[in-house]
């Protein structure tokens, strides 16, 4: 057996991978850390289904090459190269004495990762609608007067201030109560983050209407962060209504899908408030109409009432006139048939002595002094 020292050994191992692996070769893999220090250095790894390694190597894309791949791939992707991806990479073979086995990366196929991306999304959804947790925030109800809006953006990001001019300068006047919630809306921390500001959002629950994620300034950034299953389900069971604006008009994310109402821009989300508020001031306008009129046709029906009763008052009172009139003439005609001037009238008269009615002879004695009345007037006489 023949005998070779490392150094002698490990040459022969270069020879053989520089004579058998010349060309260059198209790799999948999974980017397991990243740094860029002008050149960017990758670990790539392969997992078995299990999960156990069952590959792992180092890659080079030297900073000339780099630059070039990374713009192409966020062209075509939307984000950046970044740890966790899956990735198909040019590669060239290179083995040294001292650093081993490496690869230099020459070229990268973006169409795979946005494949792998497919999938880990439609996993996503398919996960949250086994969890059952998709429409839970569509069942909430928006507050009449949405006016107490927590904010989670960026500080820094245009957006965040196109949505706070947009709700001040309203061309309603309405005044609402923002608040942010600072968080990376962007990126391999951003879904962390913005669970985050979740969290803190929900510790004061009782003080906010609605919660508004915002992203971006208009440039086309990550959008990766927002098909991540731990943040959409948080949104998804999120106690109070959300409001995305974090997509452009081709793009929609698994947190759009499952928040309570999604729009396309922060000055979107901005406008969706104050038309909700224009709306219940509409409604209460209306509800006022209404009443007025309702108050209105109440007095008219109530009018006509009472001018019903007035008259049947007056007609009641009017009959019981007539009636009460009526008696009263019979009364007075029963008393002029039976008054004395019509008695005389009749040639019927009236005596009497010493005040008192005669009405017998033996009420009289020789030499009282009698009055006869009769109607037209009264004569003396003697008793004899």
């Amino acid at each position: 057996m023949e005998k070779y020292s490392l150094k002698e050994l490990c040459d022969w191992i270069q020879e053989i991978v520089e004579n058998d692996l010349p060309n260059r070769y198209w790799v999948c893999a999974e980017i397991a850390s990243m740094s860029v220090r002008g050149h960017c250095y990758m670990e790539l790894v392969e997992k078995a289904e299990t999960g156990i390694l069952a590959a792992k190597v180092r890659a080079t894309c030297w900073s000339n090459v780099y630059h070039l791949l990374s713009a192409y791939f966020l062209q075509e992707t939307g984000q950046s190269l970044h740890t966790g991806l899956q990735v198909m990479l040019e590669v060239s073979v290179e083995y040294h004495a001292v650093y081993g086995l490496s690869l230099n990366v020459w070229n990268i196929d973006p169409t795979y990762t946005l494949g792998d991306l497919a999938k880990q999304r439609q996993a996503t959804i398919q996960q949250l609608t086994e969890d059952g947790v998709m429409d839970l925030q569509k069942a909430l109800q928006i507050p009449s007067l949405p006016r107490r809006v927590a904010v989670i953006s960026s500080a820094d990001a245009a957006g965040y201030g196109d949505f706070c001019d947009q709700l001040k300068h309203n061309r309603f006047g309405f005044k609402f109560h923002v608040q942010l919630y600072p968080a990376v809306v962007q990126g391999d921390t951003a879904a962390r983050s913005v669970v985050q500001a979740l969290n803190s959002i929900a510790a004061l629950e009782e003080e906010w209407d609605v919660v508004v994620i915002i992203r971006g300034g208009g440039a086309s950034t990550d959008m990766s962060c927002f098909d991540d299953y731990n943040l959409a389900s948080h949104c998804a069971q999120f106690p109070l209504p959300i409001i995305a604006g974090i997509g452009h008009t081709r793009d929609v994310s698994v947190v759009d899908m499952v928040v309570h109402t999604s729009v396309k821009t922060p000055t979107a989300a901005a406008e969706w408030l104050i038309e909700r508020m224009a709306e219940q001031v509409e409604r209460v306008g209306s509800l006022m109409l209404r009443l007025q009129r309702a108050t209105q046709n109440a007095v008219s029906r109530e009018k006509n009432r009472l001018l019903l009763y007035e008259q049947q008052i007056f007609n009641a009172v009017r009959g019981k006139a007539v009636r009460e009139r009526g008696k009263l003439d019979l009364w007075m005609k029963t008393i002029e048939l039976h008054s004395p001037e019509r008695i005389f009238k009749m040639g019927y008269s009236l005596t009497m002595v010493n005040g008192k009615m005669v009405r017998s002879q033996s009420e009289v004695n020789e030499g009282d002094v009698l009055e006869t009345y009769l109607h037209d007037g009264v004569i003396q006489s003697v008793v004899k």
